[in-house]
């Protein structure tokens, strides 16, 4: 079950799709998935997702600002893709790829 496993893991397993994904997509998905519905939580999700691109497991190919509010108004989302060495840390963690 998707909620059993640890958060970055997991992360790795969602981008490992090799598609393009929204960071607040992923967050909304994994607040489900792990019942981390507070403010705090989907802050801490990102903070993971910001992690793993600064240990370059995630490359980011496009951001612009949230003028709507969709996510965090004035906040800046970030469009990620898994890198290379992203899918050889989520081989090694022992994740499918889809």
């Amino acid at each position: 079950m998707a909620g059993e496993r640890p958060i970055k893991f997991r992360l790795l397993e969602l981008f490992s799709d090799e598609k393009e994904h929204w960071n607040n997509e992923i967050v909304t998905q994994m607040q489900k998935e792990y019942n981390m519905n507070s403010n705090f939580g989907r802050d801490s999700l990102n903070f993971d997702i910001l992690e793993l691109a600064s240990g370059g497991m995630l490359k980011s190919v496009e951001s612009k600002v949230d003028e709507d509010g969709i996510y965090k108004k004035g906040f800046l989302l970030h469009k990620y893709v898994i890198t290379d060495f992203g899918k050889v840390r989520a081989s090694d963690a022992c994740l499918e790829y889809v």
